[in-house]
């Protein structure tokens, strides 16, 4: 299957790599060339007196010397080459593929996993295409030339020496069979090495502020020692088997020098025969010892290619429709009718109906893990729903446009995403030709420019890594700005000022209660603050809404909300005649 699989991406490459085993067929005839030359300059030169022969034969070495050099060069170029362009098809095939994935993937599958394929595997396929496939075939034909031209120096001998060959296959065989499963292993292990690394280093921060560096190192040498014990379990099924087919490739030289010495002595071959055979030699016995380590690198390159393959494999749950609804914008109307949503057997939306037009701003709170966030994702559809429908615009969002559906909502999250890029290329990611204005217009709006202009370098300052150098508060503005410059028809505001004081947060709603007029806005938010002027609240406690109202209509229920808003601002009594005063 892993064989069928990289040829689909060889192909493309099918007249250059056949010109490159060509090469290797060439060179591996011409290493017969000096052997028996060798012989030659013993029988002709040396025991006949043909002297006026020598150099004759020298230049034949010499030439022989030099085509091959040049033919092997060459061929080894192409092969890199033709590694390298498959390489990079594959990179893109992987990557345009996770890009493709939802949110279901990523969830059960860790990053350094990905990554591990992506890096090491992705090594491993390319090793193949470049060394081992013309490594096999090289091997292969010289070995099947050296045995044509031992049989015709002298038959007897050579049937004698390839019937050790056999008993050197069933080994390489058993070889093969016991040392695949150590090569998963490995691959397994290094991908979990792999995860452990790329969490520390995501994490850096909370290990540094927790002190808990001496648990991570703890942690990965733990993974550091079990990779050590693949890698040597793996040593030890090789070191079973690699001494016989080395001693059996040994066990060749023995026989010709026993086998071929009584002929000599018998005058059954010439001496200059018995040199042949003896530069034959290494044609046998190359290709024995390689064996092994090519029988190592195939599995490897199987091993990997097969994680690979199930990357590539992957399927979303999420697909775009072909018979999508075509519409030129969306409006904005989003209603749920009676929608729930199950993560595998947990139950996390039931029986959600609500109904929000253009223009609408709907607030919703509950304690943690009420899903909330959850409730907002459906919208944007990274899940479908598993009971009930969305209808955006009267059109159920299954039958919509995917790419449609996504550029018409802007979503600002509380764990806030920024690339390592300038702040005005973090704001501009959604609109890439957004000019100079329009992106401070945005920061403006999201109260982040009064912040970014006391930056040294302003709006062209280098963001680190996850918006490392910026405050919480800060991300989470320019994550607000990035939203509103895209001008959605459905805004998204999840907790995006939690990490900011209350002023700077009444400032931000506030300039952005005429950006509301035309869109259809949804937030969510733990400060009653954030969420008393909405159109609609809704109130979820364990994936249900229980209620729901504007904020004086819930204040009037005296349930959870007005239990909230007491804990935020004390007595309901006592703050209004606050307000009053």
């Amino acid at each position: 299957m892993s064989f069928k699989w990289i040829w689909t991406y060889i192909r493309p490459y099918g007249l250059i790599m056949l010109l490159g085993l060509v090469l290797v067929l060439i060179t591996s005839g011409l290493a017969m060339v000096n052997p028996f030359m060798s012989g030659m300059i013993v029988d002709k030169v040396i025991e006949a007196s043909q002297t006026h022969l020598l150099w004759s034969i020298i230049a034949v070495m010499v030439i022989t010397t030099l085509v091959k050099s040049v033919g092997r060069y060459a061929y080894q170029l192409i092969f890199e080459t033709v590694s390298q362009g498959v390489f990079k098809k594959i990179r893109e095939d992987i990557y345009n593929k996770i890009q493709t994935l939802d949110f279901d993937f990523f969830n059960k599958n860790r990053t350094g996993d990905i990554m591990a394929k992506m890096t090491g595997d992705m090594e491993a396929v390319r090793h193949f295409i470049a060394w081992v496939i013309y490594m096999v075939f090289e091997n292969a034909t010289i070995f099947i030339f050296a045995v044509t031209m031992l049989f015709i120096t002298n038959a007897p001998l050579a049937l004698f020496m390839v019937a050790i060959t056999p008993v050197t296959g069933f080994f390489a065989v058993r070889l093969a069979k016991e040392v695949k499963p150590t090569f998963f292993a490995i691959r397994e292990q290094f991908s979990r090495l792999n995860t452990v690394v790329q969490e520390n280093i995501s994490g850096n921060r909370v290990v540094k502020a927790f002190a808990k560096e001496g648990y991570e190192i703890e942690k990965f040498e733990r993974e550091n020692e079990a990779y050590r014990e693949k890698n040597v379990a793996s040593a030890q099924v090789w070191s079973k088997f690699l001494p016989i087919i080395d001693a059996l490739a040994s066990s060749l030289m023995v026989a010709m020098i026993l086998v071929g010495g009584i002929l000599v002595i018998n005058g059954s071959m010439s001496l200059g025969e018995l040199v042949t055979f003896n530069g034959f030699l290494w044609a046998l016995n190359n290709p024995m010892r390689m064996v092994g380590w090519l029988i190592n690198d195939t599995q490897r390159f199987v091993a990997s290619a097969e994680k690979v393959m199930g990357l590539l494999e992957s399927e979303p749950k999420i697909t775009p429709n072909e018979d999508a609804v075509q519409k030129d914008r969306i409006r904005g109307s989003v209603e749920f009718c009676h929608v729930g949503f199950s993560y595998g057997d947990e139950k996390v939306l039931e029986d959600i109906s609500f109904t929000a037009e253009p223009g609408q701003t709907v607030a919703i709170i509950g304690p943690t893990g009420a899903g909330k966030s959850t409730l907002l994702n459906l919208i944007c559809r990274f899940y479908d729903c598993t009971e009930g429908a969305i209808y955006i615009d009267g059109t159920d969002i299954r039958q919509m446009d995917l790419k449609l559906l996504r550029e018409s909502i802007a979503s600002a999250m509380q764990d806030v995403f920024l690339f390592s890029d300038t702040i005005e290329g973090n704001i501009a990611y959604g609109v890439p030709g957004a000019t100079e204005e329009q992106i401070q217009w945005a920061a403006q709006m999201a109260g982040a420019h009064e912040f970014i202009s006391t930056f040294e370098e302003g709006y062209d300052t280098i963001v680190g890594e996850r918006g490392v150098g910026l405050s919480g508060g800060q991300k989470q503005r320019i994550a607000l700005a990035r939203a509103l410059l895209k001008n959605p028809s459905i805004l998204i505001l999840d907790d995006t000022t939690s990490s900011v004081d209350s002023e700077t947060e009444h400032r931000i709603h506030s300039s952005l209660k005429s950006y509301y007029r035309d869109k259809t806005t949804f937030i969510i938010a733990h400060r009653i603050s954030s969420v008393k002027n909405a159109d609609m609240i809704l109130v979820l406690d364990e994936g249900r809404i229980i209620e729901q109202g504007t904020h004086d209509e819930l204040l009037a229920q005296k349930g959870y909300y007005y239990s909230v808003f007491q804990n935020q601002f004390g007595d309901f009594d006592s703050f209004i005649s606050k307000e009053v005063g």
